[in-house]
């Protein structure tokens, strides 16, 4: 993964938890969201204090 896209994934995830909107959807069938930059997206699971990143990958392997 390109540095540019990795900053530019952990700045997402971070306004992400401050509160401002991003391109994060719910996947269906579970408790996980997807954060998606460009090609490249985020798996990731949230409760009321922390957000764990599951994995990143490119949005063509992320959902195998």
């Amino acid at each position: 993964m390109p540095a540019r896209d990795r900053d530019a994934i952990v700045e997402k995830l971070e306004a992400f938890a401050a509160g401002a909107p991003q391109d994060v959807s719910a996947l269906k069938g579970s408790d996980f969201y997807r954060l998606r930059h460009g090609n490249w997206c985020a798996v990731f699971e949230q409760n009321e204090q922390e957000i764990k990143v599951l994995d990143v990958a490119h949005r063509r392997e992320i959902y195998r």
